[in-house]
């Protein structure tokens, strides 16, 4: 038989934030406890809303399964002497264990016999078992912050107000603080206060539904949305599709009305992400955008309760916005009295780092690498790139990115405009902060790329060479996306970009700096770390592991050229050479591996073979050489595949191995000098064919 386990905790509102991983963490928490205790479940679901943690167990049985207990105890030579009588040591673990000696069982582990005892253990009753483990299942909830009340001990996210557990139409009797279970749970705070009695769990949700509380978050996510294109499609226009958003609405209400709001078209003089930053971050709306995708003077909110008197809820939100919008255009309208250019001498009076020193210090530095960056790799010219650089980080001591933190760049960009910068220099202004984030836009105009890849380096070379790194999950500079950045700037854009060259030029920058690295090691380190990044974007992109773990160790700097091997080396698996090419490198590279001299003495040769390979490979090697400087790496695989031949014949005939030491070295050096050729290409010896 089987039956429904509802478990639900009222607590005071919970934040948004706190809600879609508590309910996850309860659901995998319930999965790994009922199996371990080894109930046979149908299906595990959590539910919440700002007041309430739901765990429903559809189809839990009623009793646990039995189970037979496998104990260990001490080997069997222990355990019996000689004539086969137990010894004290099995009549001990026999006793401990509540079983006869005769009952013990020998069996073999590891090449090693032991003596057993083995329990058949009768599954418990459910509902006996219950409380505790649902008791177990509260006090292993973790959040990103808890608290006590009262003279409490437990730690929770906001304190717990009620408990309702039933399974099947019993109630479960369970304490948690001052807090005993009951049948009674509570509807809207608002639109239906007091307490509700359960009978049973289907009569569960028909009370919430009827007391205003849609208790399902997807049930509740799909109404918000539909009624959010309702409303704007009524308005003729459309919002913008905000996952994070709509999650976050989601966990602050239990019963949504949407509704339309209106403000003064004349803040849409404001830049849009102002007005959009504004209605998204401080009061949860929705910005309405109509068929041109032009923000409309409107917006869509979202109640927690239903349409009555929905006007004066309306008038309120208009009014609370209209506030809002009246700051954002009383700091555009200061901000925007000088030009960009006059905000930069104040950057002086902002700390970077205590050991890195001011903003100013870091534009100076960015002003040198940009224009290193722009002029070693044709990106743009040093004036546009230079002034760039100088106006990127002025926007910081604007009054609206002071107010909104995360319209730095953007607000830089419309500043430049309005300072009749030029559009190369304005655009690059926002550029240099992209990609701010997984998915986002790469830089579009060279100049842009230019400062964005000299801040993104600054930023890590910086770091790094005054013991700055990120560990394990830290990583509060962000130093992960900022290499990240590096590296799908220059592969997307296709840029031939020496790693190492960049990270000692920006390293060079650091003249007033107390480092604690030196150049060497900071470039080492750096390029280890990059491509550590790089590594995972090639995973993402569809490369196996083997073929990224055959070219990202490579002592090679220049990113596309891993990728452009990496490309080869994943084709070279369908080509007809391929298996010629790894005899020829395992032959070689198996037995040279360990020599590390690759000078050959021709004159000591003795066989023809071997002088017939030698010839063949002196011949080849200024080619392979070659056509690993042009990349043509398939040409250079080809040529090598081409030894087999001759390589055979060499190991049919001669022995690498005698006793004569100078042959020997000849012999190993030939080997050897093939085995170079080969890893000059990739690390074969990791490419799985």
């Amino acid at each position: 038989m089987k039956r429904d386990l509802l478990l639900e905790l009222g607590v005071e509102e919970m934040p948004s934030s706190f809600m879609g991983k508590s309910l996850e963490d309860l659901k995998n928490l319930a999965e790994q406890k009922f199996s371990e205790k080894r109930f046979e479940f149908d299906q595990v679901k959590t539910l919440g809303t700002p007041r309430r943690i739901v765990l429903h167990v559809e189809g839990l049985a009623e009793k646990q399964a039995d189970a037979l207990i496998e104990n260990r105890g001490p080997k069997k030579a222990a355990a019996f002497d000689a004539e086969g009588n137990p010894t004290r040591a099995a009549q001990g673990f026999a006793r401990g264990q509540g079983i006869d000696v005769a009952d013990l069982v020998i069996k073999e582990v590891g090449g090693v016999e032991h003596v057993f005892a083995i329990k058949k253990e009768i599954g418990g009753k459910t509902e006996e078992i219950l409380p505790e483990l649902l008791l177990e299942m509260i006090h292993s909830l973790g959040f990103p912050k808890s608290m006590r009340w009262g003279y409490h001990h437990l730690r929770f996210a906001r304190p717990i107000r009620w408990i309702l557990a039933m399974y099947g139409e019993q109630s479960l009797t369970l304490q948690v603080e001052n807090v005993v279970s009951g049948n009674v749970t509570y509807g809207h705070r608002f639109l239906s206060p007091g307490e509700k009695t359960v009978s049973n769990i289907t009569g569960y949700f028909k009370t919430l539904k009827d007391s205003y509380v849609i208790v399902d978050q997807e049930e509740r996510k799909a109404l918000i949305w539909k009624q959010i294109q309702d409303v704007a499609h009524a308005q003729g226009g459309h919002v913008m599709e905000n996952e994070d958003l709509l999650d976050e609405i989601t966990y602050l209400l239990e019963y949504p009305t949407a509704f339309y709001g209106e403000f003064s078209s004349s803040y849409l003089d404001v830049p849009p992400e102002v007005l959009t930053t504004s209605m998204i971050e401080n009061q949860r709306y929705f910005p309405l955008f109509d068929d041109a995708d032009n923000l409309m003077a409107g917006f869509i909110g979202v109640r927690n309760g239903t349409d009555y008197r929905i006007d004066l809820v309306k008038a309120g939100n208009e009014r609370v916005l209209k506030a809002r919008l009246e700051d954002a255009l009383f700091f555009w309208k200061e901000d925007t009295r000088k030009p960009l250019s006059e905000l930069v001498p104040g950057l002086k009076n902002v700390l970077f780092h205590e050991r890195l020193g001011s903003i100013y210090a870091k534009v100076e530095r960015l002003q040198k690498l940009a224009v290193y960056i722009g002029e070693t790799y044709q990106l743009s010219d040093a004036e546009t790139v230079y002034r760039a650089a100088t106006l990127c980080k002025a926007d910081l001591l604007s009054s609206m990115v002071y107010e909104f933190t995360e319209l730095q760049g953007i607000m830089g960009r419309y500043y430049a405009y309005k300072s009749e910068e030029r559009v190369e220099v304005a655009e690059a202004v926002f550029e240099h902060y992209l990609p701010r984030f997984a998915g986002d836009q790469l830089p579009q105009t060279e100049a842009g790329m230019a400062v964005a890849l000299a801040e993104k380096m600054d930023n890590l070379v910086a770091c790094f060479s005054i013991g700055i790194k990120p560990t394990g999950s830290q990583d509060p500079y962000a130093l992960r996306r900022q290499a990240l950045g590096i590296v799908n700037i220059v592969l997307e854009s296709d840029l031939t970009i020496d790693l190492a060259s960049l990270i000692s030029q920006a390293y060079q920058g650091l003249t007033d700096v107390r480092l604690d690295l030196s150049q060497e090691e900071t470039v080492t380190e750096l390029i280890d770390f990059i491509k550590g990044r790089m590594r995972g974007l090639m995973l993402e992109r569809g490369f196996s592991y083997d073929v990224v773990d055959a070219v990202i160790k490579l002592p090679v700097s220049d990113m596309n050229d891993i990728v452009c091997r990496a490309e080869v080396i994943r084709d070279f698996k369908e080509v007809s050479y391929k298996e010629d090419f790894m005899v020829v490198f395992n032959r070689s590279n198996n037995l040279s591996k360990k020599w590390d001299s690759t000078v050959v003495n021709e004159l000591i040769l003795e066989d023809e073979s071997e002088k017939v390979l030698y010839h063949n490979l002196k011949q080849m090697q200024d080619k392979v050489n070659q056509a690993i400087q042009e990349r043509s790496y398939e040409q250079a695989i080809e040529s090598l595949a081409g030894l087999r031949p001759a390589l055979d014949i060499f190991f049919d005939a001669v022995m690498v191995m005698v006793e004569d030491e100078h042959l020997k070295a000849a012999r190993l050096g030939i080997l050897k000098q093939i085995a170079v050729l080969c890893n000059g290409i990739a690390d074969f010896a990791k490419v799985l064919v």
